[in-house]
């Protein structure tokens, strides 16, 4: 998994990259308020870790737009040639 964020701060815009592998995904339920459900994303790289939060919603989203093009991720190959 690739991160790749920026911030604006009073220097400037501050950009940071970060690599790590997913270890867990945590689905928080809401019985009062099933509108504040969200599902965690929790990653682990060598120097870095973190959450990445995404509401049900943005889940759905993400879905339909996947799901449509998955078979174009089947069967790449890399091929490396010399000069």
């Amino acid at each position: 998994m690739n991160i790749k964020t920026k911030k604006q701060n009073p220097d400037g815009i501050v950009r940071l990259e970060t690599s790590g592998e997913l270890k867990e995904i945590i689905i928080n339920e809401d019985f009062l308020n099933p509108n504040d459900a969200s599902i965690a994303l929790c990653f682990r790289g060598k120097n870095s870790s973190g959450i990445v939060e995404l509401t049900p919603n943005e889940i759905q989203i993400l879905s339909k737009k996947l799901i449509p093009k998955m078979h174009l991720l089947k069967d790449i190959k890399v091929m490396k040639f010399k000069k």
